[in-house]
């Protein structure tokens, strides 16, 4: 749990300064749980650049309620929480000199989103709020106002959570949490998971991951994990603490998630980094008298291939589809093996290909057309899904024939501006394993998916 904060002050010497005005957010990493919002008298008087700065000023302060009448809101809601803001030594000093004035200590783990962005999202021209937040297409109101900020500061750390592909955020949130010994009532964790599509991190007490997943339902799949019987299951009940989970609303990006950070945090219950994932692979040749010819074979031919698949019989029920809809010849594809017409010439469902009729032109053409579907080699394009929210949807990013990342965005906003875009993404591996995935799901899901080329 975080408590996402922002604070405006009076100005004037370092320690002496007072709270104007303060936002506090409680964030769980998907949703805002509870906020606080108000102006503070600071019992001072607040410096004039200050009031030009934030159009703060005494007479709006006057009947706002002083440091001490808050001070056990603040306490509550940001209890068991990770101390979140823009530059978080100013406001957690800010708060804790506030407490010390009271005699009352506040301690709190920190996070600087600053500091977290210029980790995550290196090579920006600025890194105040301000600047930072316009670069990345984030709406903000009320900038240099408590609230404004701090409803900011939530987008951006939202932004910089889904980049953590390494998880140091998450692992961090769980160990201060410290939810020990809670194993022994895995009902409990069950009960806090969504029936949503996401990938899921199993934890050990010391916040470590021990396995990750992902489910289009995460609760009923950890309850598959606390329940089952093999080998896998019983060490997940025997080592868990705590489990985190990540919303993704799109199969598609929970799969790349899972595969991405797999690799990256090579959880000791999850098989040695994943073996690839996929079996089968589809190439091409052309024949002596220049047809194009496909054919499966196993994936691991130097040349690249037009797509892969997970097992020799989804890479044959696809070449029997695209027979169909392409009216491509079954001899030439690899599912028919004779040495003169095949079975669909004789039933006139074939143009002829197989003994030279159809023209290698006309023929040609028609693989070429399912080649530019299937294949992304040279291609630029973006790969709409689901998003999280309702007005909210997932892209996964293709430049020049290579997955460069994916990530959120609002309806009708980012997605028009391709450089926004491409820093908001979370960068990813352009490997075999997640090539396979995006080039399997578009195959499955080609209808519904929106593609955009750019």
């Amino acid at each position: 749990m975080y408590a996402i904060v922002d604070i405006e002050t009076t100005g004037g010497k370092y320690n002496e300064e007072g709270i104007t005005e303060i936002a506090i957010y409680q964030y769980d990493g998907y949703k805002i749980t509870d906020q606080f919002i108000s102006l503070v008298n600071p019992e001072r008087e607040i410096q004039p650049f200050v009031v030009n700065l934030t159009g703060i000023n005494s007479n709006m302060l006057r009947n706002a309620p002083k440091f001490y009448e808050v001070a056990k809101r603040i306490v509550e809601i940001t209890e068991d929480c990770i101390f979140v803001a823009h530059n978080s030594s100013f406001d957690y000093r800010i708060l804790k000199t506030e407490f010390n004035r009271l005699g009352f200590p506040f301690k709190r783990k920190t996070l600087c989103t600053v500091e977290l962005s210029k980790q995550l999202i290196p090579d920006m021209q600025s890194y105040s709020l301000g600047k930072l937040t316009r670069a990345l297409g984030i709406p903000v109101s009320d900038r240099h106002r408590a609230d404004g900020d701090a409803k900011a500061t939530v987008k951006l750390f939202k932004l910089l959570l889904d980049k953590d592909i390494k998880k140091k955020i998450i692992k961090q949130s769980v160990k201060t949490e410290q939810r020990s010994k809670i194993a022994s009532n895995l009902k409990s964790i069950i009960e806090e998971l969504p029936q949503e599509t996401g990938v899921y991190y199993i934890h050990n007490e010391q916040g470590e991951i021990i396995y990750i997943g992902k489910s289009n339902n995460i609760k009923k799949r950890i309850t598959q994990h606390f329940t089952g019987s093999n080998s896998k299951s019983k060490k997940i009940r025997t080592l868990v603490a705590s489990v985190s989970y990540e919303r993704t609303g799109s199969e598609l990006v929970a799969l790349l998630k899972e595969s991405e950070e797999i690799k990256k945090n090579k959880p000791i219950l999850n098989r040695a980094l994943r073996r690839t994932i996929f079996t089968h692979a589809l190439y091409q040749f052309i024949d002596k008298h220049g047809y194009i010819n496909l054919q499966i074979d196993k994936a691991n031919r130097k040349e690249e291939p037009i797509t892969t698949f997970t097992n020799r019989q989804s890479a044959k029920s696809f070449m029997f589809n695209i027979a169909d809809t392409y009216e491509l010849c079954q001899k030439l594809i690899g599912l028919y093996k004779t040495n003169s017409s095949c079975f669909k010439y004789e039933v006139k469902e074939c143009n002829g290909a197989c003994i030279q009729e159809e023209s290698v032109e006309a023929y040609n053409k028609k693989i070429q057309a399912l080649i530019q579907t299937y294949s992304y080699e040279n291609k630029n394009m973006l790969i709409i899904d689901r998003g999280r929210f309702i007005d909210e949807r997932s892209v996964v990013v293709i430049e020049n024939g290579r997955f460069k990342g994916l990530g959120f965005f609002d309806l009708n906003h980012q997605i028009n501006n391709p450089e926004v875009l491409l820093s908001l993404i979370t960068p990813m591996t352009n490997n075999k394993d997640n090539q396979h995935i995006i080039q399997s799901y578009v195959r499955r899901n080609n209808k519904r998916l929106k593609i955009i080329k750019f």
